[in-house]
């Protein structure tokens, strides 16, 4: 809980700071809460319930459900599959939320005034934005998810496999092998990698495992990093294992742009499929620039399928299932300039899919250039007709002057699009400076965690206490009556509150707030009273911070003393 950060030491004035008149009863006028029209019965024993509620055990689970006549089901707060189907998706359930246990004590997003002044803050500035900390906590879970008595074995330093790709139909068009994807922990270094295994790979020729270490050297933004490959008789069989990066609740663009529709009621409108032309740029420019880096180094992506390219963010792809295809059709190479060519082919016939939501569009080519033009730009179209167009054939210039024929290559495509290449640097750019600033907030996360370190080093030490008989203690200082006291009284006043029936309270609100207030060393008075209620003392939040850092520095110095 250290990402907390609202200072309420500072003295703020309320935004509503106008006093109620006398003659107004909030008595007189019912709150308004959100329900159904249906009544409802208060139950006499509901603030026990809510008591009692454990959020992990799930029989407690909405307990007004279960006792309204519907039938009680076991509720998984865990559970993967969020369509109760047998089948998921390529990185385990992208679009269901896992959220923690503790996930109700983070502060809600409600409507945010904007008419504050300069020094008013609401409490939406002071914590990370909603949409970025869930998608940050989904990718943390499903990083760790791991599966309880797996017979999946571990493969050289990978172990802890969990499988991705769970569908009984496999496609064997594109490699030639039944393919699998895991999750795999590493032991060298503790990082999590996706393992590609290609069932039943027969390895007649050693050059072909090597023809996958090129790729190693290959750093792209919008590329999926190639760690390793080699083959393992662990599954029983001779399979190929190629070890990636693992980017957590990624979908392919099959996933993403292809998806079947959901059925409509009678006279319903269908949702509109139409992709904004700003997306297929942005796609267009970070893939173009993928295969800048790949066929510079010698090398051709060979693969630019939608179900090999992931989305792992917000309009960020990256090419997937490199250098499978160079090992396993290495005895059967074709010339590099051919399937470098056959790159920029693909990548037409991409966007041309996506943008006309038909995988098979390039089959009737006219037809979806027309549906394109009526859809979106000129300068679209026309820069999928050159990358669909063939490659022209070299011929020699009629005079030494004169000029040459235009090569189509990848570099030719980038300078026709660097406007493109410009406004999505420039996207790029603003969303840094959000990150940045979001960032920025939780640059001193850490305080409340760094006063409960010198609160829990200072408290209760005996061996500092010359009153108990020790003769290697400092001082009284840190007696029951020294001036040490008061800090003990301030953990009973933080932590340890109990109500008029001596109940203990577990207030998280009253704990940031003096933990927040002795952080910033408030005026504020407060009355610390001993639990035999015979001690009392009216002291400020600064003098108690002054307190601390003191008692602080002399645990640092009594320790260094004992080490000479």
């Amino acid at each position: 809980m250290s990402r907390v950060l609202i200072l309420l030491a500072a003295s703020t004035p309320s935004i509503h700071g106008k006093e109620l008149a006398a003659d107004w009863h909030n008595h007189d006028f019912q709150e308004f809460v959100p329900q159904s029209y249906e009544g409802h019965i208060v139950d006499a024993t509901a603030s026990a319930s809510v008591l009692s509620y454990d959020p992990f055990n799930t029989s407690t689970t909405i307990p007004s459900i279960t006792s309204s006549g519907h039938q009680g089901s076991t509720i998984n707060p865990y559970t993967q599959d969020a369509t109760n189907l047998s089948g998921t998706q390529y990185y385990q359930s992208a679009n269901t939320l896992q959220a923690s246990p503790a996930y109700h004590l983070y502060w809600p997003v409600g409507p945010q005034p904007t008419n504050l002044l300069g020094y008013q803050k609401t409490a939406h500035d002071f914590f990370i934005p909603d949409a970025i900390r869930e998608d940050l906590q989904k990718k943390s879970e499903v990083a760790r998810q791991v599966l309880p008595n797996s017979a999946l074995p571990p493969i050289e330093q990978y172990h802890s496999l969990f499988c991705l790709d769970t569908t009984a139909q496999k496609n064997q068009s594109l490699f030639g092998y039944h393919t699998w994807i895991y999750k795999a922990v590493s032991s060298k270094d503790g990082s999590t990698y996706a393992l590609r295994r290609l069932e039943n790979f027969r390895l007649t020729n050693e050059n072909a495992i090597r023809s996958a270490q090129p790729w190693k050297r290959i750093l792209n933004g919008s590329v999926v990093t190639i760690h390793d490959c080699f083959t393992t008789r662990a599954f029983g069989d001779s399979s190929l294992i190629i070890v990636t990066d693992y980017h957590p609740c990624s979908k392919t663009l099959a996933e993403e742009h292809f998806k079947a529709s959901p059925p409509r009621f009678h006279g319903g409108r269908a949702a509109s499929s139409h992709i904004p032309e700003q997306v297929l740029w942005g796609y267009l420019v970070q893939i173009a620039s993928a295969l800048k880096a790949i066929h510079s180094a010698g090398l051709a992506a060979r693969l630019l399928t939608p179900s090999k390219i992931l989305l792992t963010a917000k309009n960020r792809v990256r090419l997937n299932s490199c250098s499978v295809l160079d090992v396993v059709q290495f005895e059967n190479a074709r010339p590099l300039s051919d399937l470098q060519a056959d790159d920029l082919l693909q990548l037409g016939r991409l966007v041309l899919s996506i943008a006309n939501n038909n995988q098979n569009a390039h089959l009737s080519l006219q037809k979806s250039l027309d549906n394109l033009s009526r859809a979106y730009t000129p300068r679209l179209k026309e820069c999928v007709q050159w990358l669909l167009s063939p490659q022209p054939s070299p011929t020699t210039p009629s005079s030494p002057t004169g000029p040459n024929p235009v090569q189509k290559d990848v570099d030719t495509f980038l300078a026709g699009i660097s406007d493109q290449f410009a406004m999505v640097f420039d996207n790029e750019l603003h969303a840094q400076d959000t990150l940045v600033n979001t960032l920025a907030r939780e640059l001193e996360s850490s305080r409340i965690v760094r006063i409960l370190v010198k609160l829990n080093f200072i408290n209760e030490r005996p061996e500092l206490d010359a009153s108990q008989g020790n003769p290697a203690a400092a001082s009284t200082a840190w007696a029951e009556t020294g001036e040490r006291y008061y800090l003990k009284l301030f953990r009973d006043y933080v932590f340890h509150q109990v109500d008029a029936n001596g109940h203990p309270v577990t207030n998280l609100a009253h704990v940031l707030d003096c933990l927040n207030k002795l952080d910033a060393g408030s005026d504020e008075k407060i009355t610390l009273i001993s639990r035999d209620e015979q001690t009392v003392f009216v002291v400020s939040y600064r003098e108690v911070k002054r307190g601390l850092e003191s008692a602080f520095q002399d645990l640092l110095q009594a320790g260094r003393n004992s080490r000479k």
